[in-house]
């Protein structure tokens, strides 16, 4: 193992117990989105029902209380994209419309 493998399991386990375990007790969870005639995603229904316009879930996911989503600040503003975990059917852009 080189340096940079060794630093990187390092920073692994720096992480707590409650950090590997699902984030998502208790938060509403995306599942369907709405977009626009340019393929961009303009709201999201949660699975209690809510449909958000893009605003409102930035904001939602930012006070946490939407799971398995990130803000992230790129292109001069805010943009919600799904938690990278490996599984491509969970992304936004590949959830269901409605």
């Amino acid at each position: 193992m080189d340096q940079f493998e060794e630093a990187y399991e390092s920073y692994k386990q720096q992480g707590t117990p409650q950090a590997n375990q699902s984030h998502s007790a208790g938060k509403e969870e995306i599942i369907a989105v709405r977009k626009n005639e340019e393929d961009n995603i303009i709201a999201i229904k949660t699975n209690s029902g809510r449909e958000l316009d893009y605003p409102t879930a930035l904001a939602e996911a930012k006070a946490g209380n939407l799971a398995n989503v990130d803000v992230f600040h790129k292109y001069g503003r805010y943009i919600l994209r799904s938690e990278p975990d490996g599984i491509k059917e969970n992304n936004l852009n590949q959830l269901p419309e409605f």
